[in-house]
């Protein structure tokens, strides 16, 4: 016959005849039952679910599991959150999380679980970055129910993700940037190429500017919004990231005539289209709606191998933009508000190793400002000036 104990609280604690343990617990008067290879882990179970009891813990809330939660965790933060970021969150627990954590009850998920799934995904050939994602979707879920009283503490943050590892940046230089604006002349989204690198604008900021946002007397050019990656049913535009995101630039002339041939030919686009939509979008699709990211991107690696150039992200004309204007002494302060950052200290860290020339010339001209200039004083001076004083 098993041979039952009494736990140290409220419970029972049973090892069974195939030498496993197990441990239940009164609740709501309905039993809670674990299993466990050992007497200590079903003692600490029994620790833990008496604590949450405590705080609150109901019978049905002990029964459910980490999907249940999930899927009403992610509606609960739907208006809380950018559009994009909760799509980025419902995919993460639906292709990632739920296979693995899914069906283990909320209250009985613990850190070494969320440990083995981070080692798992690894593994599995997951990247670092997309782990280190996941580990934030699990964290602020947890915390959220550790607010409502679910589960008493948050086991992520006795986990560690793996780091990513940094990505060596990539930008093109001065005349890599001719060859590219070479290759793109008479391409449709020509001033696309130009505007992306004269101003360091984002891609969905390029492709939510508005014919409204451009001033052709003052040369000016308002960022107000951006474009969704995937804009339709809930509308096509989305606020910008930050305050400091909303700006207004100086373009140069040239710039602006660029502009001026790209507002012609797209005049010419709206007659010969029957089903234009008219959104007054700078850089639209051939039907007038934000033109689709995916499809500039491959249209984009098109460019740049005709340009004979390595392969490179379209956010990398961001980084050449900065690299252009760091290294030809705009101030850093003037970079960092045309690229929208919220503190310089962030274009300093992202940037700083960009410009080691100015180093040089830095260096040079302390050491001729600190170097003392010899000047010969007259013998009648030195003698007028020691009598002065005495």
């Amino acid at each position: 016959m098993a041979k039952k104990r009494r736990g140290n609280l409220e419970g029972s604690i049973q090892e069974r005849p195939n030498g496993r343990w197990r441990v239940q617990v009164s609740i709501q008067g309905k039993r809670l039952s674990f299993s466990a290879k050992t007497r200590s882990e079903c003692q600490q179970w029994l620790k833990n679910t008496q604590k949450q009891i405590d705080a609150g813990l109901t019978f049905a809330g002990a029964q459910q599991t980490f999907l249940e939660y999930l899927e009403g965790w992610l509606v609960s933060i739907k208006s809380t959150i950018r559009p994009h970021t909760w799509l980025q969150y419902r995919s993460g627990v639906h292709i990632h999380i739920a296979p693995v954590l899914g069906n283990i009850t909320l209250k009985d998920l613990q850190a070494d679980r969320i440990q083995q799934f981070y080692e798992f995904k690894l593994k599995s050939g997951t990247g670092k970055r997309t782990i280190e994602i996941l580990h934030s979707i699990l964290h602020k879920a947890l915390k959220q129910a550790v607010k409502m009283g679910i589960i008493g503490r948050n086991p992520t943050d006795a986990t560690t993700p793996p780091r990513p590892t940094e990505k060596e940046m990539k930008f093109l230089d001065e005349s890599q940037v001719s060859q590219l604006l070479l290759a793109a002349k008479g391409d449709r989204n020509e001033a696309l190429y130009y505007l992306a690198i004269a101003t360091g604008l984002r891609q969905s900021e390029l492709l939510g500017l508005q014919w409204s946002d451009l001033d052709w007397q003052k040369q000016t050019l308002t960022v107000q919004r951006q474009a969704k990656r995937e804009g339709r049913n809930e509308g096509y535009f989305a606020p910008l990231k930050t305050r400091a995101s909303r700006r207004t630039l100086v373009l140069g002339k040239k710039m602006i005539e660029r502009l001026r041939e790209h507002y012609d030919r797209q005049l010419f686009e709206i007659r010969l289209e029957k089903n234009w939509k008219n959104l007054d979008l700078i850089f639209p699709s051939t039907t007038g709606t934000p033109l689709n990211q995916p499809n500039l991107y491959r249209n984009f690696l098109v460019l740049v191998e005709r340009a004979g150039l390595p392969r490179i992200r379209f956010h990398d004309l961001r980084h050449a933009a900065a690299s252009l204007m760091l290294n030809h002494g705009v101030p850093v302060i003037v970079v960092s508000r045309r690229l929208g950052h919220s503190k310089v200290s962030i274009t300093l860290d992202i940037y700083g190793h960009m410009f080691p020339e100015m180093q040089n010339e830095a260096a040079e001209m302390i050491d001729d400002l600190i170097t003392p200039v010899e000047v010969e004083i007259p013998k009648n001076n030195v003698k007028e000036s020691l009598a002065a004083y005495g």
